[in-house]
């Protein structure tokens, strides 16, 4: 995954310095904002660990949050997406058994974590830049940090006690493809869905008892933004 990782990234790098010098005059930038539709298709291993019973994994509801990006036109074709936005948080549930023992589990919120997940994107923009509408495709690489990590007290309870929860942080490659409407010369409109690669492995301490489960989020967004270019 790592070699892959570094083999987009020295695309990407390759590219650009082969390009930003041949139109440098046309190089022009453009803030975005919107908003992240956010869905996650979790496939995770069931959580293990001493006293875990088997079949206990995981599912996080869908969520949205503000949506902000910095772009620069690089050529009449290409162009170099920055995307951030406000860090969403994420709400787990229990996906497994209805209760363990007496203690409900199924559904149940049991932890939650925030993102800080920008990514980088290298978009290949179709027509020409006087056309209505413009499709794209893009390609670049995530990175995602999970902080704020709290276990609630359903969590607690269905882990026998207060648990402390860590996330590695993620490294993968990003997706996209979208559509931009042009207003005019400065305003546009887009809608775009993209895919990213987020996996981590997670650890639940609870008094000295550790729990793990290796997750991949598998998240995918679609976003509504406006543009306004300079």
């Amino acid at each position: 995954m790592n070699t892959k990782i570094t083999g987009t990234i020295g695309g990407l790098a390759l590219l650009l310095s082969s390009v930003v010098m041949a139109e440098d005059a046309s190089l022009k930038n453009t803030f975005r904002a919107g908003v992240y539709f956010i869905t996650y298709h979790v496939q995770a291993t069931d959580i293990s660990g001493p006293m875990t019973p088997a079949g206990l994994n995981a599912k996080i509801d869908s969520n949205q949050t503000l949506y902000l990006a910095y772009v620069r036109s690089l050529t009449k074709h290409l162009d170099l997406e920055f995307a951030f936005g406000v860090p969403p948080t994420t709400k787990t549930k229990g996906k497994g058994p209805a209760t363990l023992g007496s203690v409900p589990f199924d559904g149940v919120e049991i932890s939650s974590a925030k993102w800080a997940s920008p990514t980088i994107l290298l978009n290949y923009v179709f027509f020409d830049e006087t056309a209505r509408f413009r499709p794209y495709i893009g390609i670049g690489v995530n990175h995602t940090a999970f902080y704020e990590r709290r276990s609630t007290a359903g969590g607690d309870a269905v882990a026998g006690g207060p648990t402390r929860i860590s996330l590695t942080a993620s490294t993968g490659i990003a997706g996209t493809v979208g559509l931009s409407y042009r207003f005019n010369n400065d305003w546009h409109l887009y809608a775009s869905y993209s895919a990213s690669r987020v996996t981590s492995d997670l650890k639940a301490d609870t008094a000295g008892l550790i729990r793990t489960s290796h997750l991949n989020f598998r998240p995918r967004t679609f976003v509504l933004s406006a543009g306004y270019s300079f």
